[in-house]
Protein backbone atom coordinates (compact mmCIF):
# COMPACT_ATOMS: atom_id res chain seq x y z
CA UNK A 1 0.00 0.00 0.00
CA UNK A 2 1.57 3.32 -0.99
CA UNK A 3 1.37 6.57 1.17
CA UNK A 4 -1.33 8.62 -0.26
CA UNK A 5 0.35 11.82 -1.51
CA UNK A 6 -2.19 14.38 -0.23
CA UNK A 7 -1.13 13.27 3.31
CA UNK A 8 2.07 13.40 2.81
CA UNK A 9 1.45 16.73 1.73
CA UNK A 10 -1.24 17.11 4.67
CA UNK A 11 1.89 16.23 7.06
CA UNK A 12 4.24 18.35 5.52
CA UNK A 13 2.22 21.48 5.77
CA UNK A 14 1.02 20.98 9.43
CA UNK A 15 4.63 20.37 10.28
CA UNK A 16 5.91 23.65 8.63
CA UNK A 17 3.28 25.87 9.92
CA UNK A 18 3.04 24.23 13.44
CA UNK A 19 7.09 25.33 13.72
CA UNK A 20 7.57 22.90 16.19
CA UNK A 21 10.62 21.71 17.42
CA UNK A 22 11.56 17.90 19.12
CA UNK A 23 11.67 18.27 22.77
CA UNK A 24 14.08 16.48 24.40
CA UNK A 25 11.79 13.85 26.02
CA UNK A 26 8.73 12.97 24.71
CA UNK A 27 5.35 12.73 26.59
CA UNK A 28 3.22 9.79 26.71
CA UNK A 29 0.44 12.20 25.02
CA UNK A 30 3.12 12.93 22.17
CA UNK A 31 3.71 9.27 22.16
CA UNK A 32 0.02 8.32 21.36
CA UNK A 33 -0.33 11.32 19.05
CA UNK A 34 2.76 10.17 17.06
CA UNK A 35 1.43 6.69 16.36
CA UNK A 36 -2.01 7.93 15.55
CA UNK A 37 0.09 10.13 13.03
CA UNK A 38 1.38 7.26 11.46
CA UNK A 39 -1.72 5.50 11.72
CA UNK A 40 -3.49 8.33 9.22
CA UNK A 41 -0.06 7.87 7.24
CA UNK A 42 1.11 4.76 6.64
CA UNK A 43 -0.12 0.69 6.52
CA UNK A 44 -1.10 -0.19 10.27
CA UNK A 45 1.21 -3.42 9.30
CA UNK A 46 4.09 -2.22 9.15
CA UNK A 47 3.90 -0.53 12.17
CA UNK A 48 5.35 -2.61 15.55
CA UNK A 49 4.82 -1.70 18.89
CA UNK A 50 5.74 -3.64 21.72
CA UNK A 51 1.84 -4.90 22.11
CA UNK A 52 2.62 -6.53 19.00
CA UNK A 53 3.97 -10.20 18.81
CA UNK A 54 6.02 -9.42 16.09
CA UNK A 55 7.81 -6.96 17.94
CA UNK A 56 10.43 -8.54 19.47
CA UNK A 57 11.52 -11.07 16.60
CA UNK A 58 11.43 -8.10 14.57
CA UNK A 59 14.17 -5.95 17.20
CA UNK A 60 15.65 -9.35 17.30
CA UNK A 61 16.55 -9.80 13.93
CA UNK A 62 19.08 -6.92 13.28
CA UNK A 63 20.93 -7.16 16.27
CA UNK A 64 24.38 -8.20 16.24
CA UNK A 65 25.21 -7.18 19.65
CA UNK A 66 23.44 -8.75 22.58
CA UNK A 67 24.84 -6.33 25.17
CA UNK A 68 21.85 -4.17 24.12
CA UNK A 69 19.55 -6.68 23.60
CA UNK A 70 20.23 -7.02 27.49
CA UNK A 71 17.14 -6.44 30.05
CA UNK A 72 17.24 -2.58 31.51
CA UNK A 73 18.18 -1.52 27.28
CA UNK A 74 15.92 1.12 26.53
CA UNK A 75 14.04 -0.49 23.58
CA UNK A 76 11.58 1.35 20.60
CA UNK A 77 8.33 2.34 21.36
CA UNK A 78 7.87 1.40 18.10
CA UNK A 79 9.23 -0.16 14.68
CA UNK A 80 8.05 1.23 11.48
CA UNK A 81 9.42 -1.65 8.79
CA UNK A 82 9.23 0.44 5.79
CA UNK A 83 8.85 -0.65 2.47
CA UNK A 84 9.18 2.47 0.14
CA UNK A 85 10.27 5.67 0.81
CA UNK A 86 7.30 7.68 1.53
CA UNK A 87 6.77 5.61 4.84
CA UNK A 88 10.14 6.73 5.52
CA UNK A 89 9.51 10.44 5.28
CA UNK A 90 5.67 10.43 6.89
CA UNK A 91 7.66 8.76 10.07
CA UNK A 92 9.64 11.63 9.82
CA UNK A 93 7.25 14.11 9.83
CA UNK A 94 5.36 12.72 11.99
CA UNK A 95 7.99 11.83 14.74
CA UNK A 96 9.27 15.66 14.43
CA UNK A 97 6.16 17.20 14.92
CA UNK A 98 5.03 15.11 18.33
CA UNK A 99 8.90 15.20 19.50
CA UNK A 100 9.57 11.74 19.09
CA UNK A 101 13.51 10.79 17.43
CA UNK A 102 13.82 8.66 14.83
CA UNK A 103 16.67 6.17 15.10
CA UNK A 104 17.15 4.26 11.58
CA UNK A 105 18.44 0.78 11.01
CA UNK A 106 19.61 -0.95 7.89
CA UNK A 107 21.87 -4.07 9.06
CA UNK A 108 22.24 -3.42 12.64
CA UNK A 109 26.04 -4.05 12.82
CA UNK A 110 26.74 -0.55 14.67
CA UNK A 111 29.14 -1.95 17.38
CA UNK A 112 27.60 0.12 19.79
CA UNK A 113 23.56 -0.98 18.77
CA UNK A 114 22.87 2.71 18.45
CA UNK A 115 20.69 2.06 15.05
CA UNK A 116 18.24 0.01 17.76
CA UNK A 117 19.21 1.00 21.12
CA UNK A 118 19.70 4.34 23.38
CA UNK A 119 21.72 4.72 26.27
CA UNK A 120 18.75 7.06 28.13
CA UNK A 121 16.33 4.38 29.56
CA UNK A 122 13.90 7.43 29.49
CA UNK A 123 14.11 8.39 25.79
CA UNK A 124 11.23 7.99 23.58
CA UNK A 125 12.04 6.74 20.31
CA UNK A 126 11.42 5.01 17.43
CA UNK A 127 13.37 2.61 14.79
CA UNK A 128 12.69 3.36 10.71
CA UNK A 129 14.24 -0.45 9.55
CA UNK A 130 15.09 -0.61 6.24
CA UNK A 131 15.28 -4.18 5.62
CA UNK A 132 12.99 -4.18 3.41
CA UNK A 133 14.13 -1.76 1.49
CA UNK A 134 16.50 -4.06 -0.51
CA UNK A 135 16.42 -3.02 -4.54
CA UNK A 136 19.43 -3.44 -6.56
CA UNK A 137 19.07 -2.02 -10.04
CA UNK A 138 22.52 -2.80 -12.00
CA UNK A 139 23.35 -0.81 -15.05
CA UNK A 140 26.09 -3.36 -16.44
CA UNK A 141 26.79 -1.04 -19.41
CA UNK A 142 27.26 1.96 -17.78
CA UNK A 143 29.28 0.62 -14.83
CA UNK A 144 26.50 1.88 -12.43
CA UNK A 145 24.07 0.27 -10.07
CA UNK A 146 21.55 2.44 -7.78
CA UNK A 147 21.04 -0.18 -4.49
CA UNK A 148 18.14 0.85 -1.73
CA UNK A 149 20.01 1.03 2.15
CA UNK A 150 18.89 -2.05 3.18
CA UNK A 151 20.23 -3.93 0.91
CA UNK A 152 23.38 -5.99 2.10
CA UNK A 153 26.48 -6.12 0.74
CA UNK A 154 26.37 -10.10 0.18
CA UNK A 155 23.32 -9.03 -2.42
CA UNK A 156 25.21 -6.43 -4.10
CA UNK A 157 28.21 -8.58 -4.85
CA UNK A 158 25.75 -11.75 -6.05
CA UNK A 159 23.77 -8.97 -8.32
CA UNK A 160 27.00 -7.43 -9.24
CA UNK A 161 28.95 -10.96 -10.19
CA UNK A 162 25.50 -12.11 -11.76
CA UNK A 163 25.59 -9.09 -13.94
CA UNK A 164 29.41 -9.41 -14.76
CA UNK A 165 32.33 -11.26 -14.59
CA UNK A 166 34.55 -7.90 -14.78
CA UNK A 167 32.61 -5.47 -12.66
CA UNK A 168 32.83 -5.28 -8.98
CA UNK A 169 32.36 -3.07 -5.89
CA UNK A 170 34.74 -1.95 -3.47
CA UNK A 171 33.78 -2.57 -0.03
CA UNK A 172 34.08 -4.31 3.27
CA UNK A 173 33.99 -8.17 3.54
CA UNK A 174 31.13 -9.17 5.74
CA UNK A 175 28.34 -10.00 3.21
CA UNK A 176 25.90 -9.29 6.22
CA UNK A 177 26.32 -5.49 6.31
CA UNK A 178 23.97 -3.38 4.42
CA UNK A 179 24.76 -0.61 2.58
CA UNK A 180 22.96 2.18 4.32
CA UNK A 181 25.49 2.43 7.50
CA UNK A 182 28.80 0.70 5.42
CA UNK A 183 28.71 3.84 2.81
CA UNK A 184 27.58 6.77 5.75
CA UNK A 185 30.69 5.50 7.07
CA UNK A 186 32.86 5.72 4.82
CA UNK A 187 33.51 1.83 3.55
CA UNK A 188 37.03 -0.33 3.44
CA UNK A 189 37.61 -3.59 2.08
CA UNK A 190 40.01 -5.39 -0.52
CA UNK A 191 39.69 -3.38 -3.33
CA UNK A 192 40.36 0.34 -0.91
CA UNK A 193 43.47 0.53 -2.38
CA UNK A 194 43.26 0.22 -6.18
CA UNK A 195 39.14 2.22 -5.90
CA UNK A 196 39.38 3.69 -2.69
CA UNK A 197 36.69 3.56 -0.15
CA UNK A 198 33.05 2.77 -1.24
CA UNK A 199 31.96 6.36 -0.14
CA UNK A 200 34.46 7.41 -3.15
CA UNK A 201 32.42 5.54 -5.16
CA UNK A 202 28.87 7.34 -4.39
CA UNK A 203 27.63 8.90 -7.79
CA UNK A 204 24.45 10.24 -5.46
CA UNK A 205 21.78 9.29 -3.14
CA UNK A 206 17.92 9.50 -2.22
CA UNK A 207 17.83 11.28 1.21
CA UNK A 208 14.67 12.01 3.58
CA UNK A 209 15.95 15.33 6.02
CA UNK A 210 14.47 16.46 8.60
CA UNK A 211 11.23 18.35 7.42
CA UNK A 212 10.69 15.58 5.17
CA UNK A 213 11.84 16.31 2.10
CA UNK A 214 12.93 13.71 -1.01
CA UNK A 215 16.31 14.93 -2.33
CA UNK A 216 18.75 13.61 -4.61
CA UNK A 217 22.34 14.93 -4.72
CA UNK A 218 21.06 18.27 -7.09
CA UNK A 219 18.40 18.88 -4.54
CA UNK A 220 19.85 18.26 -1.22
CA UNK A 221 23.24 20.36 -2.33
CA UNK A 222 27.22 19.24 -2.61
CA UNK A 223 27.53 20.19 1.24
CA UNK A 224 25.31 17.92 2.54
CA UNK A 225 26.34 14.80 -0.39
CA UNK A 226 29.83 15.24 0.88
CA UNK A 227 28.36 14.86 5.01
CA UNK A 228 26.73 11.58 4.14
CA UNK A 229 29.53 9.77 2.35
CA UNK A 230 31.63 9.24 5.77
CA UNK A 231 30.36 11.48 8.37
CA UNK A 232 27.97 8.78 9.83
CA UNK A 233 24.47 9.34 7.60
CA UNK A 234 22.23 9.20 11.21
CA UNK A 235 23.23 12.36 12.10
CA UNK A 236 21.38 14.54 8.47
CA UNK A 237 18.43 12.13 7.84
CA UNK A 238 17.42 9.10 6.67
CA UNK A 239 19.27 7.45 3.44
CA UNK A 240 17.10 5.41 1.58
CA UNK A 241 19.30 4.62 -1.88
CA UNK A 242 22.41 5.04 -3.31
CA UNK A 243 23.99 5.47 -7.07
CA UNK A 244 27.13 4.06 -6.85
CA UNK A 245 30.15 3.66 -9.51
CA UNK A 246 30.66 -0.13 -10.17
CA UNK A 247 34.93 -0.64 -11.18
CA UNK A 248 36.48 -3.01 -13.00
CA UNK A 249 38.25 -6.16 -12.25
CA UNK A 250 39.96 -8.84 -14.50
CA UNK A 251 37.66 -12.19 -14.77
CA UNK A 252 40.29 -14.23 -13.09
CA UNK A 253 41.81 -12.63 -9.25
CA UNK A 254 43.83 -14.57 -6.87
CA UNK A 255 43.61 -15.38 -3.11
CA UNK A 256 45.49 -17.01 -0.32
CA UNK A 257 45.70 -17.35 2.87
CA UNK A 258 49.07 -18.42 4.99
CA UNK A 259 49.64 -19.04 8.72
CA UNK A 260 52.77 -18.72 10.35
CA UNK A 261 53.24 -19.66 14.21
CA UNK A 262 55.25 -17.67 16.99
CA UNK A 263 58.10 -19.84 16.26
CA UNK A 264 57.84 -19.65 12.40
CA UNK A 265 58.89 -16.19 13.09
CA UNK A 266 55.45 -14.23 13.06
CA UNK A 267 56.54 -11.53 15.03
CA UNK A 268 58.89 -11.19 12.21
CA UNK A 269 57.03 -11.28 9.77
CA UNK A 270 54.40 -8.77 11.19
CA UNK A 271 56.81 -6.12 11.63
CA UNK A 272 58.15 -6.55 8.30
CA UNK A 273 54.54 -6.71 6.88
CA UNK A 274 54.26 -2.93 8.41
CA UNK A 275 56.49 -1.61 5.91
CA UNK A 276 55.69 -3.90 2.68
CA UNK A 277 51.65 -3.97 2.30
CA UNK A 278 51.00 -0.54 2.57
CA UNK A 279 53.42 0.09 -0.70
CA UNK A 280 53.00 -3.15 -2.75
CA UNK A 281 51.35 -2.48 -6.03
CA UNK A 282 47.59 -0.96 -6.23
CA UNK A 283 46.32 -3.86 -7.25
CA UNK A 284 47.51 -6.11 -4.16
CA UNK A 285 45.44 -6.09 -0.87
CA UNK A 286 47.56 -7.89 2.03
CA UNK A 287 45.44 -7.88 5.54
CA UNK A 288 47.04 -9.64 8.39
CA UNK A 289 44.50 -11.67 11.93
CA UNK A 290 46.78 -11.90 14.86
CA UNK A 291 45.19 -14.68 16.98
CA UNK A 292 46.91 -17.13 19.65
CA UNK A 293 50.33 -17.92 18.76
CA UNK A 294 49.96 -17.41 15.07
CA UNK A 295 49.87 -14.54 12.27
CA UNK A 296 47.49 -15.06 9.00
CA UNK A 297 48.27 -13.33 5.97
CA UNK A 298 45.31 -13.22 3.74
CA UNK A 299 45.80 -12.05 0.19
CA UNK A 300 43.85 -10.44 -2.69
CA UNK A 301 45.21 -9.64 -6.01
CA UNK A 302 43.57 -8.41 -9.14
CA UNK A 303 45.36 -10.54 -11.13
CA UNK A 304 46.40 -14.11 -11.86
CA UNK A 305 48.92 -16.10 -9.23
CA UNK A 306 52.47 -16.25 -11.29
CA UNK A 307 52.06 -12.65 -11.53
CA UNK A 308 51.10 -12.04 -7.71
CA UNK A 309 54.06 -14.92 -6.57
CA UNK A 310 56.45 -12.87 -8.78
CA UNK A 311 56.32 -9.56 -6.45
CA UNK A 312 55.59 -11.42 -3.04
CA UNK A 313 59.19 -13.10 -4.01
CA UNK A 314 60.31 -9.81 -4.89
CA UNK A 315 58.81 -7.54 -2.16
CA UNK A 316 57.64 -9.97 0.60
CA UNK A 317 60.40 -13.10 0.46
CA UNK A 318 60.53 -13.43 4.04
CA UNK A 319 56.85 -14.80 4.07
CA UNK A 320 57.68 -17.89 1.64
CA UNK A 321 54.66 -17.54 -0.54
CA UNK A 322 54.44 -20.49 -2.88
CA UNK A 323 52.16 -20.76 -6.05
CA UNK A 324 50.80 -23.81 -4.15
CA UNK A 325 49.16 -21.10 -1.98
CA UNK A 326 46.98 -19.32 -4.46
CA UNK A 327 43.39 -20.02 -5.55
CA UNK A 328 42.30 -18.58 -8.67
CA UNK A 329 38.40 -17.59 -8.45
CA UNK A 330 36.26 -14.81 -9.55
CA UNK A 331 35.69 -11.67 -7.99
CA UNK A 332 32.49 -12.63 -6.43
CA UNK A 333 34.17 -15.71 -5.25
CA UNK A 334 36.86 -13.95 -3.52
CA UNK A 335 34.30 -11.99 -1.37
CA UNK A 336 33.38 -15.62 0.28
CA UNK A 337 37.12 -16.45 0.59
CA UNK A 338 37.86 -12.75 2.61
CA UNK A 339 34.68 -13.35 4.84
CA UNK A 340 35.09 -17.68 5.38
CA UNK A 341 38.28 -18.51 3.94
CA UNK A 342 37.27 -21.02 2.01
CA UNK A 343 35.97 -21.09 -1.84
CA UNK A 344 33.50 -24.41 -0.67
CA UNK A 345 30.37 -22.46 -0.04
CA UNK A 346 28.00 -22.02 -2.45
CA UNK A 347 27.35 -18.36 -3.90
CA UNK A 348 24.20 -18.04 -2.69
CA UNK A 349 25.22 -17.78 1.01
CA UNK A 350 26.00 -14.37 0.25
CA UNK A 351 22.28 -13.32 0.37
CA UNK A 352 21.63 -15.15 3.59
CA UNK A 353 20.81 -12.70 6.04
CA UNK A 354 20.16 -14.34 8.56
CA UNK A 355 21.03 -13.87 11.88
CA UNK A 356 21.02 -15.22 15.22
CA UNK A 357 21.61 -12.80 17.92
CA UNK A 358 24.08 -15.11 20.57
CA UNK A 359 27.10 -13.15 21.00
CA UNK A 360 28.22 -10.41 22.95
CA UNK A 361 30.73 -7.65 21.58
CA UNK A 362 33.17 -5.01 21.84
CA UNK A 363 35.84 -3.10 19.58
CA UNK A 364 38.31 -0.67 19.47
CA UNK A 365 40.64 0.70 17.00
CA UNK A 366 43.15 3.17 16.13
CA UNK A 367 45.73 3.86 13.12
CA UNK A 368 49.36 3.22 12.75
CA UNK A 369 52.05 5.90 11.12
CA UNK A 370 55.40 4.30 11.78
CA UNK A 371 55.75 0.52 11.85
CA UNK A 372 55.27 -0.78 15.70
CA UNK A 373 58.78 -2.31 16.47
CA UNK A 374 58.93 -6.35 17.47
CA UNK A 375 59.77 -5.94 20.77
CA UNK A 376 55.97 -4.46 21.00
CA UNK A 377 54.75 -7.92 19.17
CA UNK A 378 56.42 -9.77 21.34
CA UNK A 379 55.18 -8.14 24.18
CA UNK A 380 51.27 -8.10 22.93
CA UNK A 381 51.77 -11.79 22.36
CA UNK A 382 53.41 -12.51 25.36
CA UNK A 383 50.66 -10.95 28.15
CA UNK A 384 47.62 -10.78 26.01
CA UNK A 385 47.53 -13.00 22.96
CA UNK A 386 49.47 -16.26 23.86
CA UNK A 387 46.58 -17.73 25.31
CA UNK A 388 43.34 -20.23 23.94
CA UNK A 389 40.41 -18.38 23.37
CA UNK A 390 41.52 -15.07 22.57
CA UNK A 391 39.77 -13.26 20.33
CA UNK A 392 41.56 -11.51 17.10
CA UNK A 393 43.31 -8.51 15.89
CA UNK A 394 42.62 -7.29 12.71
CA UNK A 395 45.74 -5.26 10.83
CA UNK A 396 44.17 -3.84 7.34
CA UNK A 397 46.67 -2.12 5.11
CA UNK A 398 45.63 1.68 3.38
CA UNK A 399 48.21 3.65 0.70
CA UNK A 400 47.63 3.22 -3.03
CA UNK A 401 43.94 4.75 -4.33
CA UNK A 402 42.42 5.64 -0.83
CA UNK A 403 45.81 7.37 0.13
CA UNK A 404 46.04 9.55 -2.98
CA UNK A 405 42.59 11.14 -2.27
CA UNK A 406 42.45 14.34 0.11
CA UNK A 407 41.54 13.57 3.85
CA UNK A 408 39.16 16.42 2.94
CA UNK A 409 37.57 15.01 0.18
CA UNK A 410 35.40 13.14 2.36
CA UNK A 411 34.30 13.12 6.31
CA UNK A 412 36.92 10.30 6.68
CA UNK A 413 40.31 11.78 7.15
CA UNK A 414 42.35 8.85 7.95
CA UNK A 415 44.16 8.47 4.48
CA UNK A 416 47.75 8.75 5.45
CA UNK A 417 48.36 6.39 7.81
CA UNK A 418 49.98 2.39 7.18
CA UNK A 419 47.21 0.65 8.43
CA UNK A 420 44.46 0.61 10.40
CA UNK A 421 43.80 -1.60 13.39
CA UNK A 422 40.79 -3.34 14.93
CA UNK A 423 40.86 -4.80 18.61
CA UNK A 424 38.18 -7.48 18.40
CA UNK A 425 36.26 -9.63 21.09
CA UNK A 426 33.07 -11.58 21.09
CA UNK A 427 31.94 -14.19 23.48
CA UNK A 428 29.07 -16.11 24.03
CA UNK A 429 28.73 -16.23 27.62
CA UNK A 430 26.15 -14.50 29.57
CA UNK A 431 26.60 -12.30 32.89
CA UNK A 432 28.47 -9.51 34.45
CA UNK A 433 32.00 -11.70 35.05
CA UNK A 434 32.30 -12.69 31.32
CA UNK A 435 31.91 -9.27 30.15
CA UNK A 436 34.38 -7.00 32.34
CA UNK A 437 37.19 -9.69 31.72
CA UNK A 438 36.36 -9.70 27.80
CA UNK A 439 36.16 -5.98 27.77
CA UNK A 440 39.27 -5.20 29.89
CA UNK A 441 41.01 -7.37 27.35
CA UNK A 442 40.30 -4.84 24.81
CA UNK A 443 40.65 -2.45 27.03
CA UNK A 444 44.13 -3.70 27.95
CA UNK A 445 45.07 -4.36 24.24
CA UNK A 446 44.40 -1.08 23.46
CA UNK A 447 46.21 0.57 25.88
CA UNK A 448 49.14 -1.45 25.30
CA UNK A 449 49.36 -0.19 21.81
CA UNK A 450 49.23 3.28 22.98
CA UNK A 451 52.72 4.30 22.53
CA UNK A 452 52.79 3.25 18.97
CA UNK A 453 49.47 4.22 17.37
CA UNK A 454 47.83 7.91 16.41
CA UNK A 455 47.82 10.29 18.85
CA UNK A 456 46.70 14.38 19.41
CA UNK A 457 44.03 12.83 18.74
CA UNK A 458 43.89 8.77 18.44
CA UNK A 459 42.45 8.44 15.06
CA UNK A 460 39.18 5.75 14.84
CA UNK A 461 37.21 4.56 12.15
CA UNK A 462 34.02 5.52 12.87
CA UNK A 463 32.15 2.18 11.36
CA UNK A 464 33.72 1.14 14.53
CA UNK A 465 31.83 2.82 16.72
CA UNK A 466 32.84 3.08 20.52
CA UNK A 467 30.90 4.87 23.33
CA UNK A 468 34.09 4.80 25.51
CA UNK A 469 35.44 7.94 23.28
CA UNK A 470 32.74 9.93 24.37
CA UNK A 471 28.91 10.24 24.23
CA UNK A 472 27.00 13.29 23.58
CA UNK A 473 25.53 16.02 26.21
CA UNK A 474 22.54 18.44 25.79
CA UNK A 475 22.53 22.42 25.79
CA UNK A 476 19.57 24.50 25.67
CA UNK A 477 17.82 21.16 24.26
CA UNK A 478 20.62 20.50 21.56
CA UNK A 479 23.90 18.90 21.45
CA UNK A 480 26.86 20.19 22.99
CA UNK A 481 29.78 20.89 20.01
CA UNK A 482 32.69 21.11 22.69
CA UNK A 483 31.29 18.15 24.69
CA UNK A 484 31.40 16.08 20.94
CA UNK A 485 34.62 17.44 19.98
CA UNK A 486 36.02 15.11 22.81
CA UNK A 487 34.98 12.28 20.48
CA UNK A 488 33.80 13.77 17.16
CA UNK A 489 37.49 14.74 16.05
CA UNK A 490 39.09 11.08 16.34
CA UNK A 491 36.57 9.72 14.05
CA UNK A 492 36.70 12.82 11.71
CA UNK A 493 39.77 14.84 12.89
CA UNK A 494 39.77 18.58 10.98
CA UNK A 495 36.39 17.61 9.07
CA UNK A 496 34.47 17.38 12.19
CA UNK A 497 33.81 21.39 12.08
CA UNK A 498 32.44 21.21 8.50
CA UNK A 499 30.06 18.32 9.82
CA UNK A 500 28.67 20.45 12.24
CA UNK A 501 28.23 23.13 9.56
CA UNK A 502 26.14 20.97 7.30
CA UNK A 503 23.96 19.92 10.39
CA UNK A 504 23.08 22.83 11.31
CA UNK A 505 22.19 23.68 7.90
CA UNK A 506 20.01 20.69 7.15
CA UNK A 507 18.73 19.57 10.72
CA UNK A 508 18.60 22.81 12.78
CA UNK A 509 16.69 21.74 15.76
CA UNK A 510 19.03 18.44 16.10
CA UNK A 511 16.19 15.50 15.53
CA UNK A 512 18.75 13.20 13.76
CA UNK A 513 20.64 12.55 17.22
CA UNK A 514 21.72 10.01 19.54
CA UNK A 515 25.09 9.41 21.75
CA UNK A 516 27.68 10.27 19.12
CA UNK A 517 25.51 11.89 16.19
CA UNK A 518 27.21 15.07 14.75
CA UNK A 519 26.12 18.52 16.75
CA UNK A 520 25.45 21.96 15.57
CA UNK A 521 27.64 24.45 15.04
CA UNK A 522 27.61 26.87 17.46
CA UNK A 523 27.21 30.38 16.24
CA UNK A 524 30.61 32.21 17.56
CA UNK A 525 32.00 29.04 15.47
CA UNK A 526 30.34 29.90 12.33
CA UNK A 527 32.01 33.60 12.48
Amino acid sequence: MATPPRILHLLLTLFILSGKTTSSSASRDDVDAFLGCLSAAIPPSIVHTPANNSYSPLLLSSVRNLRYALPGTARPLAIIAATEPAHVQATVLCGCRHGVRVRTRSGGHDYEGLSYASLDPNEHFAVLDLAALRMISIDAGRAEAWVESGASLGELYYAVGAASRTLAFPAGSCPTVCLGGHLSGGGFGSLARKYGLSADNVLDAVVVDAQGRLLNRSAMGEDLFWAIRGGGGESFGVIVSWKVRLVRVPETVTVFGIRRFRNQSAADLVTKWQGVAPFLPRNLYLRVLLQNPQADFVAFFLGRCSRLAGIMRRRFPELRMMPADCQEISWVHSTLFMEFFTTDKPLDVLLDRSNKPDYYLKVKSDHVEKPIPKRAWEGLWDKWLDQPGTPPIMLDPYGGRMSSISPSATPFPHRNYLYQLQIYSFWFENGTDALEKRISWVRGVHKELEPYVSKNPRAVYVNYRDLELGTNELEGNVTSYEKAKVWGEKYFKGNFERLAAVKSKVDPHDFFRNEQSIPLLPAAAKG
